[in-house]
């Protein structure tokens, strides 16, 4: 893909091309997806909507001998993501494939073998005004597929027991506990995303496992920023040093 800075994450651990500003550009939301995913060493992982990769390459740096699979529906994005895997020396299979394809998520499920763990920053947004640029409109403001639609394909394939994690609108949280659970995906655990402490948040992480019956859980989460405007130490530890979230 023309047009691409070439940016790092982690720390400089992560080294990252995608597209100029204005496009879809990764930030803080893949990180932090990457981080409250619970994937241990030899573990299969699918990402859906992975754009250029951010995620599952931050989540590659965290975590060795993953095996990795991925789903974008833009074949360039889905080519940089792949070149971007190479550049990291990360060993990840980059499907070209839309999640409204259920069949697809169910054959890459039986080709892979089935998988740990899914992950995915959907488009959160069912209407509105979408950004007037295509690639910010698409990762930002459903175009066919909804939250439950994310849920099903990444459950599709989910062994039992395994956890579904997606990073949302803290605005949208109640959507999304319901699309988890509408795709068999119980015991939901919510994570906020603070700016500033007693500020409300502004994201929130939802994990859940495939099969689980347990009650939801609110967990005490994660203060970004210090009043001087820089990171706590508990995030630094997390978007630095690449530490996973409890």
């Amino acid at each position: 893909m023309s047009d691409t800075t070439e940016d790092s994450l982690l720390g400089g651990r992560v080294r990252l091309r995608q597209p100029v500003a204005g496009q879809l550009r990764a930030g803080l939301d893949a990180v932090l997806l990457a981080a409250a995913l619970p994937a241990r060493p030899g573990q299969r992982v699918l990402e859906a909507g992975c754009g250029s990769g951010a995620a599952m390459l931050c989540l590659a740096a965290r975590v060795p001998r993953l095996a990795l699979l991925a789903v974008e529906r833009d074949a360039a994005m889905a080519t940089l993501a792949a070149d971007n895997a190479r550049l990291n020396g990360a060993t990840v299979e980059v499907v070209t494939g839309d999640v409204a394809d259920l069949g697809l998520a169910r054959r890459l499920g039986q080709d892979f073998g089935g998988w740990d763990h899914a992950m995915a920053n959907p488009p959160y947004w069912p209407g509105g005004t979408a950004p007037p640029t295509p690639g910010r409109a698409a990762a930002t403001h459903e175009q066919g597929a909804g939250l439950q639609d994310w849920a099903a394909f990444l459950a599709a394939g989910l062994r039992h027991g395994g956890w579904l994690a997606l990073v949302l609108p803290a605005a949208r949280f109640d959507a999304g506990s319901a699309a988890l659970r509408a795709a068999g995906c119980g015991g939901v655990t919510l994570l906020p995303l603070w700016p500033h402490a007693g500020t409300p948040a502004k994201r929130v992480l939802l994990l859940a496992r495939k099969g689980g019956r347990g009650p939801a859980v609110v967990l005490p989460g994660l203060v970004l920023h210090e009043a001087d405007g820089g990171w706590t130490a508990e995030a630094g530890a997390v978007l630095r040093d690449g530490a996973a979230l409890a």
